[in-house]
């Protein structure tokens, strides 16, 4: 059988979800780049992810799914920042589409060696110090449980978290740097 008779693969909820949580730091920092906080990044990848999972059947590859989802957060983007230019001084839209532009042009490439590095640096870590770096972002309470499971305070908790992040950090770079 050629392979212009084989039908294409038809993509699932499951496939969305996968290329969704797989592209959103992606899309975050391209949101990022267009919006002047982080809330409104937040709102506007909420609206964006709805857009997405209420269009994604007409998305034909997995391929194509990065460069679809950007096109959704730009004008997503752009629609907040109308929103916003009411209350705040926002740059004006020839300035904004030149600056999602100019994300538009970050390669994933450069997501994928910022992911790559953020691997083999979080490998440099004992695994209860990957657990605690990866523990606020984990549902409720675990920073909380850590404290309790080691007999210390939150605070102190939080502290060593501050420091191994910093520890990450320059980890991270040092490897980007050395790449470039």
């Amino acid at each position: 059988m050629s392979p212009s008779n084989l039908s294409p693969k038809t993509l699932t909820e499951s496939d969305f979800m996968r290329l969704f949580v797989q592209h959103e730091l992606a899309l975050r920092a391209y949101a990022r780049s267009i919006l002047p906080t982080w809330n409104a990044v937040d709102d506007a990848i909420q609206e964006a992810s709805v857009t997405m999972w209420q269009k994604f059947s007409q998305l034909d590859t997995e391929d194509g799914f990065l460069p679809w989802a950007k096109v959704i957060v730009r004008f997503k983007c752009l629609s907040l920042i109308t929103k916003y230019r009411r209350d705040l001084c926002l740059f004006s839209d020839e300035m904004l589409q030149q600056i999602a532009d100019e994300a538009e042009a970050i390669q994933s490439e450069q997501v994928t060696s910022i992911r790559s590095s953020l691997k083999i640096c979080m490998q440099q870590f004992t695994q209860p110090h990957q657990e605690l770096l990866l523990a606020p972002y984990l549902a409720g309470g675990q920073v909380q449980k850590i404290a309790d499971d080691c007999g210390k305070s939150v605070n102190a908790i939080y502290k060593l978290l501050g420091r191994l992040r910093q520890k990450l950090s320059a980890c991270i770079e040092r490897r980007l740097q050395a790449e470039a």
